[in-house]
């Protein structure tokens, strides 16, 4: 599986449309809605790389209200139950 984290700007009127619009394409898997530079976050996530582009270039970023994207490929996944043992000190 390959995630991609999708930093959304949108037209300030059209944001709830933009992000429920958003969260209906196939691939994405969740979208937030947040505050600081973007404002929206949505997961992407498919099988193929090459399935990226049909969802991000070619259908979410063609959203009306969508002002613009910056996307991050996730490398590693690591979760809470990771990080937990990646940081005890092995005290009970």
């Amino acid at each position: 599986m390959i995630t991609a984290i999708v930093l959304i700007t949108a037209d300030v009127d059209r944001i709830p449309e933009v992000a429920q619009e958003v969260a209906e394409l196939d691939g994405v898997s969740e979208v937030y809605s947040v505050a600081g530079d973007a404002d929206l976050i949505a997961m992407v996530r498919v099988r193929e790389h090459d399935q990226l582009a049909s969802v991000i270039a070619d259908r979410l970023n063609k959203v009306k209200g969508v002002t613009g994207t910056a996307t991050h490929i996730a490398f590693q996944t690591y979760s809470k139950h990771d990080l937990e043992a990646a940081f005890s000190l092995g005290l009970e």
